[in-house]
């Protein structure tokens, strides 16, 4: 299956993190099965022969591949993994119109599509394949180990679940069939406007200046996403965000319904002081409640670590934990 959509990919180095010198770096692209190709950067350990363990990475919610996914794929692949990072459909420099826009299919699917590109590569063990979900994209890398066998060990680290939070706001605050009905009539109104215009409005990246009465997880997503530390002029978090009707099929369309029934291992990583734990704490408890297969699931909580923490702070990513679980499930 030829890639059929010609994408404009960066060859310069645009990273928010320094390029490491052990690894061989670059651009690849695949097809998921809706003929979206996506693009990826490839980290391939220097001096090494024989067939890796591979993993793909992806996230966070509305951030690209130049931020906190290529951080972990690159650092990955310095342990001798074959890593790639890549952007999800209607992101980034990955093809896919209209442009921003989020579907709990199509992004499960670019996991997917991942494996596929991964199981073909002539240096890959296609029984050796593992996956990586930061902040929203847990939730989907957890429903493509659900669907996808191939998938033999996964790691969720700050880990939000999509529907969840579309369906019920912040902290459950909205969860009520009365909210919801509001926030359907606004999105639907929203889509009659977009289609008169022509256009899709956007709803917003991290609000920028930060109000003084803004909550820390706020603050938080500010101090990454709209400073030297994490910003990127493709990062729609960083800049004009999601269309506003973009996220809307999440409200009706739950990820984690058959999380229970994965068997491969998972790994769910999360900061004690983070405002998102709770969803990494019930993703587990719902995933490991009637498992076959309880035993290889583990739940990590790291002291004192907010949300953004697990986004760029390798000194508190439990990047030698990393290595361990998929040394332990990748062979």
């Amino acid at each position: 299956m030829a890639n059929t959509e010609k994408l404009e990919l960066t060859n310069e180095w645009d990273k928010t993190f320094p390029k490491s010198e052990k690894l061989n770096h670059s651009k690849v692209t695949f097809r998921n099965r809706y003929g979206i190709t996506l693009a990826a950067d490839m980290y391939v350990p220097k001096n090494s022969v024989g067939k890796f363990a591979a993993i793909a990475v992806c996230g966070p919610f509305g951030a690209v591949k130049e931020q906190s996914a290529g951080l972990y794929a690159q650092t990955m692949a310095e342990r001798g993994f074959l890593t790639i990072a890549f952007d999800p459909s209607f992101t980034g420099e990955s093809g896919g119109t209209p442009r921003y826009m989020a579907s709990p299919d199509i992004n499960t699917e670019d996991f997917q599509a991942a494996v596929d590109f991964l199981s073909v590569q002539e240096n890959v063990d296609p029984e050796r394949i593992g996956i990586i979900g930061i902040c929203g994209w847990g939730g989907m890398a957890l429903n493509a180990a659900a669907l996808d066998t191939r998938v033999k060990a996964t790691v969720t680290s700050t880990m939000y679940d999509m529907s969840r939070v579309n369906a019920n706001g912040y902290f459950d605050n909205e969860n009520s069939e009365a909210v919801r009905y509001e926030k359907r009539k606004a999105l639907n109104a929203q889509r009659t406007a977009d289609y008169k215009s022509g256009s899709y409005e956007l709803g917003g990246g991290v609000v920028d200046p930060l109000p003084d009465d803004a909550p820390f997880f706020v603050k938080d997503y500010h101090a990454y996403y709209k400073t030297d530390r994490g910003y990127h002029h493709r990062s729609l978090n960083s800049n004009g965000g999601w269309n506003k009707i973009g996220c809307m099929s999440f409200v009706n369309q739950p990820i984690l319904q058959y999380s229970n029934e994965i068997r491969s291992a998972v790994l769910v990583i999360h900061g004690e002081k983070a405002h998102s734990c709770y969803f990494s704490k019930d993703a587990f408890t719902n995933m490991i409640n009637g498992n076959p297969c309880p035993e290889n699931k583990e739940l990590l909580i790291i002291p004192n670590a907010v949300h953004t923490d697990l986004y760029d702070r390798t000194d508190i990513i439990p990047f030698d934990k990393l290595e361990r679980f998929f040394n332990d499930n990748l062979k």
